[in-house]
């Protein structure tokens, strides 16, 4: 029996002792580059702003994205940084979600200048073009990069496809199976019960062009792209994303940072014109039940939800978060109004 147990504890050993060297030697040599292939170099930003900032603004490109007609490419953070007393940092990569979020602010050390996180709350990212998104598999990778473990576990998990990697026809199943499946909240008279019907009800020739025939496919088009963008129902009980925003706030109480929770505006004027009364007040319940669900939780979520004219949105031909300097300095003026308290 001892000479098991010592046999046991020399391979156990052994194994620590070549695990260590192991990520030693990747660490060294190979990790900086991995990061780079995959686009997960964010890390690097958190790992020097947590130390010189005293409030971090984690967000995506809805922070910097500009139009070409700006005098000023100012992004929100820098625009609020104006004007606030506390030093901001901003944390950004384009694409991201609170799944990825969750996973930089868990790496925030404890007893540094940090004392406020802002996090993007993005109404978009709760829907099912977005949860199954064909970016997922990189998306998920880069978040692998960005866990509090040694890197050569990272690597592991890679090289093993120890995440979400399905199959991007799988996923595009799944976004299909939820449009024509899952009950979204609308009057008992409307006549479309799912996304599946309502898009294709408003893709048979709703608009058509001044001859009264030919129809205006620009605008069927970007009409079908704000319902099935849009027309959801949140399920507290089984939408991810409520799942990742519910982990950011205990991660947050844990390391006792104030928390604030940034609504993006979203096109609601484009939305009530191209599609209707029914979209926007499915829209609204779900920016409701948001704000409810986080203040009740301690979170001051600050709502820009209808703030910013259809036309001060860069795309006009697409449904983004993405806004001229007017929008981004709206947002950064409701910021620094509604959750001043926690940047001074």
């Amino acid at each position: 029996m001892k000479k098991l147990f010592f046999k046991i504890s020399f391979a156990f050993i052994f194994f620590i002792a070549t695990l260590f060297f192991a990520n030693f030697i990747y660490t060294k040599y190979f990790y900086r580059a991995e990061l780079k292939k995959i686009n997960a170099e964010t890390i690097f930003d958190l790992d020097s702003l947590q130390y010189l900032c005293d409030a971090l603004y984690f967000g995506e490109s809805s922070n910097s994205s500009t139009s070409k007609y700006d005098s000023s490419k100012l992004s929100i953070s820098e625009l609020l940084d104006k004007q606030v007393e506390f030093k901001i940092g901003t944390i950004e990569h384009e694409a991201i979600d609170a799944q990825t979020y969750f996973e930089l602010i868990k790496n925030i050390q404890p007893n540094e200048n940090i004392k406020t996180i802002i996090v993007t709350l993005n109404l978009r990212s709760f829907g099912a073009p977005w949860i199954y998104s064909q970016m997922n598999t990189a998306l998920m990778q880069q978040k692998i990069m960005y866990e509090p473990i040694p890197n050569i576990i990272k690597r592991m998990k890679l090289v093993y496809n120890l995440f979400d990697n399905k199959d991007v026809t799988f996923r595009d199943s799944l976004r299909e199976y939820h449009w024509q499946h899952d009950k979204i909240n609308v009057p008992d008279s409307f006549k479309y019960k799912n996304v599946r019907q309502w898009d294709n009800g408003m893709g048979n020739g709703t608009y058509v062009l001044a001859d009264g025939k030919t129809w205006d496919i620009p605008k069927i088009s970007l009409a079908c792209h704000y319902i099935k963008t849009y027309a959801f129902s949140i399920d507290t009980l089984s939408n991810p994303r409520i799942k990742d925003f519910d982990a950011i706030v205990v991660i947050a109480k844990k390391k006792n940072l104030n928390l604030i929770f940034n609504l993006l505006a979203e096109n609601v004027h484009y939305a009530d014109s191209l599609v209707g009364k029914e979209l926007i007040d499915l829209m609204r319940e779900n920016k409701n039940l948001l704000i409810n669900r986080y203040n009740k939780n301690g979170v001051i979520v600050v709502d820009n939800f209808e703030l910013i004219n259809g036309l001060d949105f860069t795309d006009q031909n697409w449904t983004t978060e993405h806004y001229n300097q007017k929008g981004r300095k709206i947002i950064a003026d409701n910021i620094a109004t509604k959750a001043g308290v926690f940047l001074k």
